[in-house]
């Protein structure tokens, strides 16, 4: 046996061994709570309660994930941009201050139509 086979599999075994021992261990050394208000189920700020599936619900949850959607894909776009500004130029950088200020224009347009505001 090779030994990096070995390592490998020494490393799976102490894995395998080790992990549900400290998950089970953290139920004993671990602090409880008894509280009936701490162990309520709460899902985005709304504490939960058993009624039909189809009651209403507030479209300010779905607005705010879409938007943060939409900021999120801007750094995905923005980050290899990064790594390689050096070899895309002056021209890349004009098209990222565009497409920065395109964005900016939404989110100033989110702001004044007030999606953002909670209350």
């Amino acid at each position: 046996m090779s030994d990096s086979l070995f390592l490998a599999s020494v490393m799976i075994a102490a894995l395998v061994i080790i992990l549900p021992l400290l998950f089970h261990l953290t139920k004993y050394l671990g602090v409880s709570s008894d509280n009936v208000r701490k162990n309520e189920t709460v899902e985005g700020g709304i504490r939960l309660v058993h009624k039909d599936s189809f009651e209403g619900f507030n479209i300010k949850f779905f607005l705010i994930g879409i938007i943060f959607l939409i900021f999120d894909v801007e750094v995905l776009f923005m980050f290899p941009w990064a790594l390689n500004l050096r070899e895309l130029g002056l021209f890349a950088l004009m098209e990222m201050f565009v497409f920065i200020g395109l964005l900016f224009a939404g989110l100033l347009y989110v702001y004044k139509s007030g999606i953002l505001k909670w209350t």
